[in-house]
């Protein structure tokens, strides 16, 4: 029998994306740009939420947006006619964004005149959190009608979150959605992750989050 090796590959298959991705936020970090990575399944409620965002927080702060798709420009005229910088990325069919990805949304988008820079990441639970963007933050929404238990069916989307929207919680009576235990599946993933239960259509728990927006966005800045 002919001999052969066996090699032991240690190196992860996303070393160079990693690489790139610590360049970019090292660059993001250089000229005070707070880059928000914002993920979720479809029809969560990401861009509504996006839009209440934009509302209560453009007097106070320069605010751009990326919206990724595998196609169409729906989301980005919705957003660009709310008064904001805003740009629509086509992946081309995949389902995520990358550093590379992200490296050129940025330029086209421009970050000399942006506090806030928010990639509204392409929609699903899956492959967008495999790929370190080179965010400052990662964000995830989850919204009630999808079931309390995605974070034991998805645990590496819950995982890299730093915060975790449960959204449309005005319908939380129509569905067998346990809040509590959401929290608890979610802080077996990631005990750090910060859990805010809100509704963007009808603004409840809104200002706790754009509190928490707002003081992740000044620490970055050195404010």
């Amino acid at each position: 029998m002919k001999a052969y090796k066996v090699l032991e590959v240690k190196q992860s298959v996303f070393a160079a994306n990693d690489k790139e991705a610590e360049e970019l936020r090292l660059k993001l970090k250089e000229k005070g740009v707070f880059l928000l990575n914002l993920m979720s399944s479809p029809g969560s409620g990401k861009t509504t939420t996006l839009q209440r965002t934009i509302e209560a927080l453009k007097e106070e702060m320069k605010i751009g947006i990326m919206e990724a798709d595998i196609d169409s420009e729906v989301d980005a005229k919705t957003i660009s006619d709310m008064g904001v910088k805003a740009i629509q990325l086509h992946t081309g069919g995949m389902c995520h964004l990358d550093a590379q990805m992200t490296s050129q949304g940025l330029e086209g988008l421009g970050t000399e005149d942006v506090d806030l820079v928010v990639l509204e990441n392409v929609g699903n639970l899956v492959c967008p959190a495999e790929f370190d963007t080179g965010a400052s933050k990662n964000a995830m929404i989850l919204s009630v009608p999808e079931g309390h238990d995605k974070p034991l069916k998805y645990p590496l989307m819950f995982s890299i979150c730093d915060v975790v929207l449960i959204n449309k919680v005005d319908v939380l009576p129509y569905f067998d959605f346990d809040i509590e235990k959401c929290r608890e599946y979610v802080h077996m993933r990631n005990p750090k992750a910060k859990v805010i239960p809100i509704c963007a259509r009808t603004g409840e728990g809104m200002e706790e989050w754009y509190r928490w927006l707002k003081e992740e966005v000044n620490t970055w800045k050195g404010k």
